[in-house]
């Protein structure tokens, strides 16, 4: 029976992407050296160790030394699998409170802890991406791994930002738990729990429809109204009979079109148009002569 701590840990690969020490030996740092104390992420896997800040390596391990790999010791008894309880807590402002998230989340017995005060519009939350790093970390050891938020709106406000965590939670295998609210409890995303996460999915679907929806009615009521779609028009119709001239009768390029036209109001007055606006308003105009030859005259 392994009674060293240092052996404890070591029983265990680093999950680190920085390290990755194999099993039987120290941790190390990224310059190649015996690193002087082993990664949090190791000595968390072992029971006994998960409330250490810190486990010093050993002088047998010359901490400072060359890094080598050292041989496996054999167990005496295969490693039991564990569960790695993560924990994220949130809040967008200074003025909100954060530590009643902290004491229940920790009351839930978590192992690490995350928080961050960060809006939901923010897209890189870094604690965030953190604790979803740490679960696939701990779930390519073999641990089972839980994620375990407070209430859903933590975790993000948007169906798009909760299917986009949700789909990192699936294809990772990391089961989420949230404390309160309707969807408390533990949801496996590859067994029953499968139907949260599809969930998710469907009100990401619906959100998209309904921004897709909106944007199309406000484009078409902004048409209905005689205002441009797209932006600030740049073009008039002296830049219109310019461009028209230059291509008819000069055969010029559109960039060459564009190099050759000013525009004459707003922000951009007195810089060139860009060539794709030229074409859309060469394209605009053909398309309107066209409709006008083909409507029946009185």
């Amino acid at each position: 029976m392994i009674t060293d701590p240092y052996r404890l840990v070591e029983s265990h690969v680093c999950p680190m992407s920085t390290c990755q020490a194999p099993a039987g030996s120290p941790c190390r740092t990224t310059s190649g050296k015996v690193a002087l104390k082993y990664h949090t992420a190791r000595f968390q896997l072992v029971p006994a160790l998960r409330s250490e800040l810190h486990v010093a390596i050993p002088a047998v391990r010359h901490p400072g030394s060359v890094w080598t790999a050292l041989p496996v010791q054999k167990l005496a008894a295969p490693a039991v699998p564990m569960e790695v309880r993560l924990a994220y807590a949130r809040i967008s402002t200074r003025t909100q409170e954060i530590q009643s998230q902290v004491d229940a989340l920790e009351a839930s017995g978590v192992h690490r802890l995350f928080q961050e005060q960060i809006s939901t519009r923010v897209r890189e939350r870094p604690e965030m991406k953190a604790a979803l790093a740490a679960a696939r970390e701990y779930r390519s050891l073999g641990a089972k791994v839980t994620l375990v938020v407070h209430e859903m709106k933590r975790l993000g406000r948007g169906a798009l930002e909760l299917l986009k965590v949700a789909e990192e939670l699936r294809d990772a295998e990391i089961e989420l738990e949230f404390l309160t609210g309707p969807l408390a409890g533990k949801h496996d995303p590859s067994g029953h729990g499968a139907a949260l996460f599809a969930f998710f999915a469907a009100m990401a679907e619906s959100e998209r429809d309904y921004i897709r929806d909106k944007t199309l009615e406000g484009q078409e009521t902004a048409r209905k109204n005689g205002k441009a779609i797209g932006g600030v028009k740049v073009s008039d119709d002296d830049m219109l009979a310019t461009a028209l001239r230059l291509r008819d009768q000069e055969h010029l390029s559109l960039r060459e079109i564009a190099s050759r036209l000013v525009i004459r109001t707003g922000k951009k007055r007195g810089q060139h148009p860009a060539p794709a606006t030229v074409m859309r308003m060469l394209r605009e105009h053909d398309e309107q002569t066209a409709t006008a030859t083909l409507e029946p005259t009185a």
